[in-house]
C-alpha cells in the first residue's frame, strides 16, 4: 500500500534524472487531445448538422470505442512494449480525427460518422496510463528502496492532477478553438498534438526502461486484472467520468439559459481550482489516513456540495459550488489511481492503468449524450440530478472498496 509519508526534496531529483527534461512536457501536453475528443466531436457534429441527437450518439460512440479497445491496448503494451503500441495508435487516431472532420463537413450519414468516431475511440493513445506504468516501473527499477514509497505517492499525485486539469480544461480549449477559429479546429489541433506529443512520448528513451522493468519478473494473470479489487477501481473511475460528462452538459445548458452558453467552458474551469490544489496536497496526508478512507471522505465532500446544484440560480454561486466540488474530486481521482498502482499485478501495470483511464472517458461520453437528451426533453433543472447521481455512485463504490480493502488486509 502506498503511504502518505511527508514529502522530502530528496526523491524528486533522483526520479527526474532518469526522465530527462522533455518527459513531463510531452506527457502533459500529450494528454490534452484525449480530453478534447468527446466534446470536440459533439461540438463539431452539432454545429455542422444541427442535430443534438446525432451529435450525442456520435460522441458516445467515441467512448464505446475506448471501452472496447482501450484495455487491449494496455495488454498489448505490457506484452510488446509501449513504443510500438503508442506509435501505431498515434497514427491511426490522428487520421481518424481528420477523417471524421472531413466526413462531417461532407454531410455523410450519421452511421458513417459513428463508424469514424468508433475508430477514434478505439485508437485513442492511452498516454496517461502508459505514463503511470512507465513511472511506476522506473521508480521500482531505478530508485533506492527507501525513497520509492514517497516518490511514488508524489508522482501519482502529479499524474492525477494532470489528468484532472486536462479533463477540466480540455472542453475549455474546445470552446475557445471553436469560437475563435471554426468548429473543425479542435479535432484538427487534437490530431496535430497527438502526432507531435504522443509520438514524441512513444519515442522517449524511458520506453525502453519500462520494457525491461516489466519483464524482470513474472507477469500476473488476466484473472487478477479482472478481480474485484481492480473492478471496483474501474467502477469508481466510471462514476468520475459520468460526473464530468453530465456536469459539463448541464452547466452548458445552465449558462445558455442565462444567454451565456459560450462562457460555459470558462465557468467549468472553476472545477479545476480546488481540484488541482488538493490533488497535490494528497502527498501531505499522514499514512494513518488510508487510501480507502480518503476515497470515502473526499467523495462525501463532493456529495455535500453537489446536492446544491438544482437550487443554484446565479453564476457566482455555481462557481463556488464547482470549486468545492473540485476539492473532493481531485483527491478522489488521485486515490483511485494510487490504489491501481498498488494493486496492479506484476507486469500488468499498463493494462490496469489503461482500464482506469478508459473508464473515465467511457463515463464522460455516455453521460454527455444522455444528459444532452434530458436537457432537450426536460430542461436544466432535471439534468442537474445526473451529476448528483454520479457522486452518489462515487461514494457507494468507495464503501465497496473499503470492504474489499479490509478483506485484502485480513488475507495478508
Amino acid at each position: 500500500m502506498i503511504s502518505g509519508e511527508s514529502v522530502t526534496t530528496e526523491s524528486s531529483p533522483r526520479l527526474l534524472s532518469h526522465l530527462g527534461s522533455t518527459y513531463y512536457p510531452l506527457a502533459m501536453m500529450g494528454r490534452l487531445p484525449f480530453a478534447m475528443t468527446v466534446v470536440g466531436v459533439l461540438t463539431l457534429v452539432v454545429t455542422v448538422t444541427g442535430s443534438f441527437t446525432d451529435a450525442g450518439a456520435t460522441s458516445a460512440v467515441v467512448g464505446i470505442g475506448t471501452a472496447v479497445a482501450g484495455p487491449f491496448l494496455g495488454m498489448a503494451a505490457d506484452r510488446f512494449g509501449q513504443r510500438v503500441v503508442l506509435l501505431a495508435s498515434t497514427l491511426v487516431h490522428s487520421l481518424a480525427l481528420v477523417a471524421l472532420t472531413v466526413l462531417t463537413y461532407q454531410h455523410r450519414p450519421v452511421g458513417v460518422l459513428m463508424a469514424a468516431a468508433f475508430v477514434i475511440g478505439a485508437s485513442a493513445p492511452q498516454l496517461a496510463a502508459m505514463s503511470r506504468a512507465r513511472l511506476l516501473s522506473i521508480i521500482n527499477l531505478k530508485l533506492p528502496s527507501h525513497v520509492r514509497s514517497r516518490t511514488l505517492n508524489r508522482t501519482m499525485s502529479v499524474e492525477s492532477m494532470a489528468d484532472e486539469l486536462v479533463f477540466v480544461f480540455g472542453p475549455v480549449a474546445v470552446g475557445v478553438l471553436s469560437v475563435q477559429i471554426a468548429p473543425w479546429a479542435p479535432l484538427v489541433v487534437a490530431a496535430a498534438l497527438t502526432l507531435v506529443c504522443v509520438g514524441g512520448f512513444a519515442l522517449h528513451p524511458t520506453a525502453s526502461v519500462v520494457r525491461r522493468a516489466e519483464h524482470s519478473a513474472p507477469t500476473g494473470s488476466l484473472r487478477d486484472v479482472l478481480s474485484a479489487k481492480i473492478l471496483v477501481l474501474a467502477a469508481g473511475m466510471l462514476s468520475i467520468g459520468t460526473f464530468f460528462g453530465s456536469m459539463l452538459t448541464s452547466l452548458t445548458s445552465f449558462m445558455d439559459d442565462r444567454g451565456a452558453g459560450d462562457s460555459a467552458g470558462v465557468v467549468y474551469g472553476a472545477l479545476g481550482i480546488g481540484s488541482a490544489i488538493f490533488a497535490i496536497a494528497v502527498v501531505l496526508f499522514p499514512a494513518s489516513f488510508t487510501l480507502a478512507a480518503r476515497w470515502i471522505v473526499f467523495a462525501l465532500v463532493s456529495l455535500v456540495s453537489v446536492v446544491f446544484l438544482p437550487t443554484i440560480h446565479s453564476v457566482p454561486a455555481m462557481v463556488a459550488v464547482l470549486v468545492v466540488l473540485g476539492i473532493g474530486l481531485g483527491p478522489t481521482l488521485v486515490t483511485i489511481f494510487s490504489l491501481g498502482s498498488a494493486r496492479a499485478p506484476m507486469g500488468r501495470s499498463a493494462t490496469v492503468m489503461t482500464i482506469l483511464s478508459s473508464a473515465v472517458v467511457v463515463g464522460q461520453s455516455l453521460l454527455t449524450a444522455v444528459t444532452g437528451r434530458v436537457v432537450d426533453a426536460f430542461g436544466t433543472s432535471v439534468s442537474m440530478w445526473f451529476p448528483i447521481g454520479s457522486v452518489v455512485l462515487m461514494v457507494l463504490f468507495g464503501l465497496w472498496n473499503a470492504r474489499i480493502e479490509k478483506g485484502i488486509r485480513t488475507a495478508s
